[in-house]
């Protein structure tokens, strides 16, 4: 009877144990459930209301920090920067600039380059860092990327020095011819003299300013705005016919052929003016008694068929480490040269961006003492071709290809049904 009892009160004692450790399991259960993770607390739970929101749709790269450094929020822009790697802030000029902001709460700006990451050639990113406070513990790093309006403002800042140097020389060449004319009062032979120079001088800068205007059209303005179907054979007489006086003058044979009938879609007279300077180069760089040619042809494309119109001369030819920068303002391969052709360095730079905003490219293929050939690649006019959109045809600015192989026009291949211009 006593071990019975005695069973029982143990019994009665676990029974008591069970639910006490079983309740307490329970309130153990609904506290860590009550408590809030780490990374609430690092990304809700600490960001202010609302900052969340607004850092989704800023365009700067953001990064917020706690007060152990910590990333407690960043873009995806900071990670695509290299700002931020394995939970903390890389950049250690920022870092510090984080630090001082969070022990006297001021904000602080500087601009810093970066090396990009992934490339080994020295490559800098440049970057404007702004730090500033957020809340009583947080840190907000805003960083903009200024590479792309620095190199467009160092492209600015050469395109206002060649036009400086290349107004300049003209203008001082009047000036002198202007004095010798005044000296020469007494002397009309002289004076004759220095007034034809005077022509020379006056034709070269009037022509420099009116390519700049054109240049500067072509860049500005939508060729989509007033484009319409353009016959391909007008454009090659019209070219044709404005180097006339200068091929007679050399006795340079012009012959035009190729496929009849083919249309372009775009502005006609900025495809006139980019075809006109390939044959009006092709011209002035051919020696005397040679031939130019001009041959347009269909070549089938993924995107829709091109047009193809190749110039090809049988001029001095292009070195292969000029190539790459014939289409660059104001770059000659030959400056003193281009003085006696009366060339600005302009043309190919027009032709360029004339072939980018229509959609398509040009490319050279030369050599030296053989010629050169130059082909325009547009896309043709047709009622099932979509028409390009202003982003479409944005310039990217490309380097042109030195590679003779790449689709060019076989100038040894006879230009079909040639049409003699003398």
């Amino acid at each position: 009877m006593d071990v019975n009892a005695a069973v029982a009160a143990l019994a009665a004692i676990a029974g008591v144990c069970t639910g006490v450790i079983a309740m307490l399991a329970f309130r153990w259960s609904e506290r860590d459930q009550a408590r809030p993770t780490r990374t609430s607390l690092h990304t809700d739970a600490v960001l202010p209301p609302g900052v969340d929101t607004v850092l989704s749709v800023l365009r700067s790269s953001a990064v917020v920090l706690d007060e152990s450094d910590s990333v407690v929020k960043a873009s995806s822009a900071a990670y695509a920067l290299g700002l931020v790697r394995g939970g903390k802030l890389a950049v250690e000029p920022m870092l510090h600039m984080a630090r001082d902001t969070r022990r006297d709460g001021e904000i602080r700006q500087v601009e810093l380059d970066l090396p990009r990451r992934g490339t080994g050639r020295g490559e800098a990113l440049a970057v404007s860092a702004r730090v500033a406070p957020l809340g009583s513990r947080l840190v907000l790093l805003l960083v903009e990327d200024l590479t792309e309006a620095r190199r467009i403002e160092a492209v600015r800042r050469d395109f206002v020095a060649n036009v400086s140097h290349e107004l300049k020389t003209p203008v001082g060449a009047l000036s002198l011819l202007s004095e010798a004319v005044m000296d020469a009062s007494d002397d009309p032979e002289a004076v004759t003299r220095f007034a034809g120079r005077m022509q020379i001088e006056a034709t070269r800068l009037t022509n420099l300013v009116q390519e700049l205007i054109d240049l500067s059209r072509v860049q500005n303005d939508d060729p989509l705005e007033g484009a319409e179907p353009v016959r391909v054979d007008e454009l090659v007489a019209e070219a044709i016919d404005r180097s006339r006086h200068t091929a007679s003058t050399k006795q340079i044979t012009m012959a035009a052929g190729g496929t009849s009938e083919l249309r372009l879609w775009g502005h006609r007279g900025q495809l006139a003016a980019a075809l006109g300077n390939l044959v009006e180069n092709a011209v002035n760089y051919s020696p005397a008694r040679t031939r130019v040619g001009i041959a347009a042809r269909r070549v089938a494309a993924p995107g829709g068929d091109l047009i193809e119109i190749a110039v090809t001369d049988q001029g001095i030819g292009i070195p292969d480490k000029d190539k790459e920068r014939i289409f660059e303002r104001f770059y000659r391969v030959d400056p003193a040269r281009s003085r006696a052709t009366g060339g600005t360095g302009l043309g190919l730079a027009i032709v360029k961006h004339v072939a980018a905003s229509h959609g398509g490219e040009v490319t050279v293929w030369s050599t030296e003492g053989q010629g050169s050939t130059f082909t325009l690649r547009l896309p043709e006019a047709g009622a099932g071709r979509a028409r390009p959109s202003r982003a479409d045809t944005a310039d990217p600015d490309p380097d042109p290809d030195p590679d003779p192989d790449r689709d060019t026009v076989n100038t040894t291949e006879p230009l079909p049904a040639p049409e003699v211009l003398p």
